[in-house]
């Protein structure tokens, strides 16, 4: 009898990989769902992305294997990007690494750094992958918690002393959608240049209706002896699909990273990656045009919250909504199936994030104004 690998029991499969296939079985029963709780950007990338890869793909060399770090002017293009949007200087040669979307980021940067039984801090709700992930390492998870009225920042002082090797943060956090000063950042790098813990930033959403300026870990002095950066232009540029994202960091972090991710695959796609290049390209004007787009979409999540009596802030950013369940006796659960029953709309449980997320839903405004009008008239009509 072939068994699967122990690893495998400690996780499930992912969430939202379960609940497409219950989704799909009953539109092909003739219900028609709206889903608003996966966060996949429908609109367009930016003019010209699309013909700049079209054209690149009928080179001669378009199909051939590429660099495991990237073609250079790719890689020249996100360290101009970085400066622009972040005022942050990135050696080009050294301390970028693109990735397959960074997701798989997530993956290679805890092979290359945690043993089997190395402590993680992982924020309670955070986004399940870093659990997910490390459990297959099998690393020791300790969770930090993250409450709504720290605004969602760590409480530093109570996760001391932990002999932590690595720690997760992500802000503009996924799921509540909040943001994090200057100041809050800067103690939490002391926090792990004090611990000797490698801290890793997971940076997607600060484009997305943010109204503080968009902050890397690097633009606190000397992150980059410990810390280490996602990004990605899924949510930014409206490119999920594409698979486009980076690490970025110091010279000796990347080079061991890069001894995982050369195992793993033969480069990015030649046209994708000068799609992306193009992309970057753009200025601040993409991004204003991008979030009045998608401020009328949240304005209709908002009328819907209000009518369901679920409590929000005007203050988060991002590309979902976090409600709070107002009545103290409601699971989000079973909620959000009863929602799913009652109304055909999927809208994402809090719990899937976490214990601390129990009470909570989350909203996503990955869907056409004309959709969301359709929402909010099966529900308040």
């Amino acid at each position: 009898m072939i068994v699967a690998a122990k690893r495998t029991h400690k996780i499930s499969e992912y969430f939202f990989s379960e609940k497409m296939k219950e989704i799909h079985n009953l539109e092909k029963n003739g219900v028609k769902i709206i889903n608003l709780g996966i966060g996949n950007p429908d609109l367009l990338p930016p003019y010209g992305v699309v013909h700049k890869m079209k054209k690149a793909s009928e080179l001669k060399h378009a199909n051939t294997y590429q660099s495991y770090i990237g073609i250079e002017a790719f890689r020249h293009s996100i360290s101009n990007w970085y400066k622009k949007v972040y005022q942050v200087d990135v050696d080009p040669e050294n301390e970028i690494l693109p990735l397959m979307g960074s997701k798989e980021g997530i993956m290679y940067i805890s092979m290359s750094y945690l043993n089997k039984g190395d402590k993680v801090l992982i924020s309670d709700p955070g986004y399940p992958t870093y659990s997910s992930i490390s459990k297959l390492l099998e690393a020791k998870i300790v969770y930090y918690d993250l409450y709504e009225n720290d605004n969602w920042v760590p409480r530093l002082e109570n996760i001391s002393n932990t002999k932590a090797k690595m720690m997760w943060i992500n802000y503009p956090h996924m799921p509540t959608g909040a943001t994090i000063s200057f100041e809050e950042l800067e103690k939490i790098v002391f926090f792990a240049k004090k611990n000797h813990v490698l801290l890793v930033h997971d940076n997607p959403y600060g484009f997305i209706l943010n109204q503080e300026r968009p902050l890397s870990i690097f633009n606190v002095k000397g992150a980059k002896n410990i810390a280490l950066e996602l990004n990605s232009l899924s949510k930014s540029y409206n490119m999920p699909g594409w698979r486009v994202g980076m690490i970025i960091g110091k010279k000796e972090f990347i080079k061991n990273i890069l001894k995982v991710k050369s195992q793993m695959d033969s480069g990015m796609y030649y046209p994708i990656q000068i799609g992306a290049i193009e992309a970057m390209n753009h200025d601040s004007k993409w991004f204003e045009k991008l979030n009045i787009e998608y401020l009328k979409r949240r304005k209709i999540i908002w009328d819907i919250c209000d009518f369901l009596n679920l409590k929000y802030t005007i203050k988060s950013s991002g590309i979902f909504v976090w409600a709070k369940i107002t009545d103290a006796n409601k699971n989000d659960y079973i909620w959000s199936k009863k929602f799913l029953e009652t109304y055909h709309i999927f809208v994402t449980p809090g719990r899937v994030f976490g214990h601390n997320g129990k009470g909570y839903v989350r909203f996503s405004m990955c869907c056409p104004v004309k959709i969301l009008e359709q929402a909010k008239n099966r529900i308040c009509s």
